[in-house]
């Protein structure tokens, strides 16, 4: 039987730190200390060539349960649906009106903190309720 191995999700984006930040606040994940020697993350961006500077930016479940953050700057905008996402799994075990109560709930605090709601996939008797949104730099995410 093969071994578990741990991942990380990486992200192409605009602006590293600020996509990061709103995914910890999404997921209560916290970024990482500034780099030894340096006392805040400002400070570490300022001793990089301008070139580098916000290149990355990284986050990771306090718990260490769940996998690593990883933010990269590319040059180039979205286009096009995300064909990986992120599930924030705000709804499990719950069904019906409290299920969906409970994602409307956490949708109206994502959208405080800058993300989009798209559209509400209502329960079918088949699948229950989930909330399709986006992020601060508009990549797809679902609350189910």
């Amino acid at each position: 039987m093969a071994s578990v191995r741990q991942f990380q999700v990486t992200f192409d984006c605009a602006d590293p730190e600020r996509v990061a930040r709103f995914w910890c606040e999404v997921l209560g994940y916290e970024p990482p200390s500034p780099p030894g020697g340096f006392g805040t993350w400002d400070a570490y961006w300022q001793s990089r060539p301008e070139e580098k500077r916000g290149a990355w930016f990284a986050c990771s479940d306090p718990n260490g349960v769940g996998p690593r953050l990883y933010f990269q700057r590319v040059p180039e905008g979205k286009a096009v649906k995300n064909r990986v996402h992120l599930d924030v799994r705000a709804g499990t075990g719950l069904v019906g009106d409290e299920r969906l109560a409970t994602l409307e709930a956490e949708r109206d605090r994502l959208v405080a903190l800058g993300a989009t709601y798209d559209y509400t996939l209502y329960a079918d008797g088949e699948n229950e309720s989930c909330i399709a949104m986006r992020d601060v730099e508009g990549n797809e995410f679902c609350l189910d």
